[in-house]
């Protein structure tokens, strides 16, 4: 048997997450059924995690075993040809058999996208969460740096996690902000928010209740310098809302070299 890894991009919006569900659209399980009738076997494919209902992804990662001839490289051309137009699979290797995305250490990237601006965008309204009121971005990314190193962000995952330790590390976080600046007083509206997290792994939710957190520094809810006593307390209430899916894209990975 061969191991084969995929690197897919997926628009999330008609899927009720990654993990497979019966009776239910899921990545997983239209990756399973069109591996699996490409190549005449029974194909059960192993992501790296696990994205939530209505969450996308750029560089999501998988692999599957096979006793398919077809080179590692050309899988992804394959596969394409029969994944709907919201599922591409990006590239395609043979990896070492060993290999497993969810044992190995790896630094994993979140994006959320915020737009930004006094009325939504339809033509990103599916890939970005529409904010209409002013927020003070310079707060904002003030208040990520506090984020960054190892934490236990018990405070910032939903009840539902079921996990044995909720201490993470975050490696890199920061705000990206672009487009027309319109002035509002002392505020500024940036049409477009990107907020990059760089990480070990992530809690259920947690980038989304972390993004929900800024957007309250960004209204004045919520102190910058409020931050790191919100993390020590890991008290999920003193956090902000869970942003909405739809503004969440997983980036990608950097696996460990093995």
């Amino acid at each position: 048997m061969r191991r084969i890894l995929l690197e897919i991009a997926y628009d999330g919006t008609d899927y009720c997450g990654w993990q497979i569900q019966p009776d239910a659209p899921t990545i997983e399980g239209i990756l399973n059924r069109e591996l699996s009738r490409l190549l005449n076997e029974e194909i059960k494919v192993i992501g790296a995690s696990r994205t939530d209902a209505g969450v996308h992804a750029e560089g999501a990662v998988a692999v599957f075993d096979t006793s398919s001839n077809i080179p590692g490289e050309k899988f992804s051309y394959a596969i394409n040809q029969s994944l709907p137009d919201d599922i591409v699979v990006r590239r395609s290797e043979e990896t070492d058999a060993r290999f497993h995305p969810r044992k190995v250490n790896c630094r994993k990237t979140y994006r959320y996208s915020i737009w930004h601006d006094k009325f939504p965008m339809p033509l990103i309204s599916r890939y970005a969460h529409w904010v209409h009121y002013p927020l003070d971005i310079e707060a904002m990314k003030t208040a990520a740096a506090y984020f960054v190193g190892e934490h236990d962000f018990a405070g910032f995952c939903s009840a539902s996690a079921d996990v044995d330790s909720t201490v993470r590390t975050i490696y890199e976080m920061r705000l990206e902000n672009s487009g027309e600046v319109m002035h509002d007083l002392t505020r500024e509206f940036y049409k477009k928010i990107d907020i990059y997290v760089t990480g070990n792994g992530f809690l259920y939710n947690m980038v989304r209740i972390i993004a929900g957190t800024l957007i309250d520094v960004g209204t004045g809810k919520i102190l910058p310098s409020d931050i790191p006593e919100i993390i020590a307390s890991a008290d999920r209430t003193r956090a902000g809302n869970t942003a909405p899916a739809n503004g969440l894209t997983l980036v990608g990975y950097e696996f460990e070299k093995q």
